[in-house]
């Protein structure tokens, strides 16, 4: 995970609000409605990470059961799915500690959205509340526990079933970004 020590980054994306994440996985497509007004910063983050193909065929690399599945760290982009899965450490190091080289300011607190529900999308980030960058996570199930910490973003409105099949090692395909009709 980007460490407190990288710059801190304003995107330059401008959220329109009718922002939907399309996560393609080989279990199945899961379909996000993203949070522009309660979380502005990491949702015009997520779509620029997101429209550079950044994601696309990283690896899911950490899944707690009845938790989290999470994902989006860079260094997973060159290793197997076995080698996700076991914990190993690829050629740019551990799976869970990389970032895109930047870190974005924490939203929880301003968020009035931020509610850790089943299939919420959020930032994972380290123990400096700044931290977030590109790794991300879905709620297994509420998670209210992780409210005041970490960032809600978005939450599922097609998929929820994927998300109960994903596991570590499982590949995100491609993340893309449509709009809503209004």
């Amino acid at each position: 995970m980007p460490g407190f020590l990288d710059p801190l980054y304003t995107p330059e994306y401008t959220p329109a609000g009718d922002e939907v994440a399309v996560i393609e996985t080989p279990k199945g497509v899961i379909r996000v409605r993203l949070d522009a007004e309660g979380a502005p910063i990491h949702v015009a983050n997520f779509c620029e990470l997101a429209g550079s193909g950044f994601y696309d065929g990283l690896k899911f690399h950490r899944f707690v059961p009845g938790f989290v599945i999470q994902g989006g760290c860079p260094n997973t982009r060159d290793m197997t799915s076995d080698e996700v899965a076991a914990g190993r450490p690829g050629p740019d190091g551990m799976p869970g500690t990389g970032g895109p080289g930047y870190r974005i300011k924490h939203e929880y607190d301003v968020n009035p959205n931020n509610s850790h529900e089943d299939g919420a999308l959020a930032m994972a980030r380290s123990q400096h509340p700044d931290s977030a960058g590109s790794q991300f996570y879905l709620c297994l199930g509420s998670q209210h526990g992780l409210d005041r910490d970490y960032t809600v973003f978005g939450q599922t409105i097609e998929g929820k079933d994927v998300i109960g099949k994903l596991r570590a090692g499982d590949e995100i395909v491609s993340i893309r970004i449509e709009h809503e009709a209004r």
